[in-house]
């Protein structure tokens, strides 16, 4: 949701729309409305943008099970719903970034003659963009290797969109922000929105030693936070005021900025937000998210940018990894150089650009304010 967020907030800067959130019938007069999956965490941060929320029923067909029969009557009621939300919006373009309620929704626009956007961040696009490249007009990609997945003449090459607030993130503002000390390096441990188990466990296991050459800034989800918790009360009163740990960060762009090394998963993000602040990464890709994260891993490893563990060999190799890339000013240097060239600025303008040329042949693109006619919706 990051990537279609950052390309969503640039549409409003580039058009100068006047959003009006509302959790009533009434937000679909507004020039954005979002939908999404019921029961996540995306309605919250959408809404803390300010931007018009409708949540619909989806659910994943591939490897899930028992559970596949459930899932399939949630797909046919989402897509009754996305037929209804198209249908009384009525919107200029629908855009499209993955996930369970793509599929319902691409095809609702597709069928009522809308042209739809695609974006896929993975490098390796998932299951529910690769069955629905075929209603895209456009597909955005982040890498010149995903042009082999889509159709090349439907293809434009545009980088991951960062979120506008993190380019602004300053180091200096960021070592107030966390009370950092700048002679000590700094780790950013982040497992996601919703955490990693096995990256949380395996930096609880080498944090004491860590944190007497290191300072640590943790984020390890809501899902361990109790045990990170105990684990940060246990230490020597010395050692944990240079250990910052948090469930969940909206700073995020100030902890990347504080960052030196950063250690994570390997989601679709890792390839631009790390490149934008030219951090070198020690990724371990989910094991049971098919192969997405290894690809996206396997990319800036070849590129010199990233070291890649596998999840069962951290508590392993983890802690020596981070002491050896740290203690090699000449291999972390390169690292560094690495990965400020894969770094892609203005991905998030390029796409909000391709998503209002496709907008502009429909209704009331000739109206310049949005105010002056329920018509003019983007």
């Amino acid at each position: 949701m990051y990537p279609a967020l950052s390309v969503v907030e640039t549409v409003i800067r580039e058009e100068r729309l006047e959003i009006r959130d509302s959790r009533e019938a009434s937000n679909l007069q507004s020039p954005i409305l979002w939908i999404d999956s019921l029961g996540g965490m995306e309605e919250n941060l959408v809404r803390r943008a300010g931007i018009p929320f409708q949540a619909l029923h989806g659910g994943g067909v591939h490897g899930v099970g028992w559970q596949l029969p459930r899932n399939v009557w949630r797909l046919a009621r989402g897509w009754f719903e996305a037929m209804g939300f198209v249908r009384a919006y009525q919107p200029n373009v629908v855009f499209v970034t993955g996930g369970y309620v793509t599929a319902p929704v691409a095809l609702a626009a597709w069928l009522n003659q809308v042209p739809v956007l695609m974006y896929a961040p993975d490098i390796e696009p998932g299951l529910a963009l690769k069955a629905i490249r075929w209603l895209a007009r456009k597909i955005a990609v982040t890498v010149e290797d995903s042009r082999r997945y889509f159709d090349p003449q439907k293809v434009v090459v545009t980088g991951y969109p960062t979120r506008p607030e993190l380019a602004g993130a300053a180091r200096e503002e960021a070592v107030r922000f966390f009370g950092l000390d700048v002679q000590r390096p700094t780790v950013l441990v982040t497992g996601g929105s919703r955490g990693a188990r096995s990256i949380n466990r395996a930096v609880l296991a080498a944090l004491p030693g860590w944190l007497n050459d290191y300072q640590v800034i943790h984020l390890s989800g809501q899902l361990d936070w109790a045990e990170v918790e105990q684990a940060r009360e246990a230490l020597p009163v010395e050692l944990r005021t240079r250990y910052h740990a948090f469930p969940y960060l909206h700073e995020m762009g100030l902890a990347l900025a504080a960052a030196d090394l950063v250690v994570s998963r390997a989601g679709a993000s890792a390839l631009g937000e790390y490149p934008l602040f030219g951090l070198p990464a020690i990724l371990a890709p989910y094991p049971h998210a098919w192969r997405y994260q290894q690809v996206n891993a396997d990319y800036l490893v070849r590129r010199g940018a990233a070291i890649r563990i596998n999840d069962e060999d951290l508590q392993e190799q983890l802690d020596a990894e981070v002491r050896a890339l740290l203690a090699d000013g000449a291999r972390f240097a390169r690292m560094q150089a690495a990965a400020r060239a894969a770094a892609a600025p203005g991905a998030a303008k390029k796409i909000a650009r391709e998503l209002i040329a496709l907008a502009a042949p429909g209704r009331g693109r000739e109206v310049e304010d949005p105010r002056q006619g329920a018509d003019d919706r983007a």
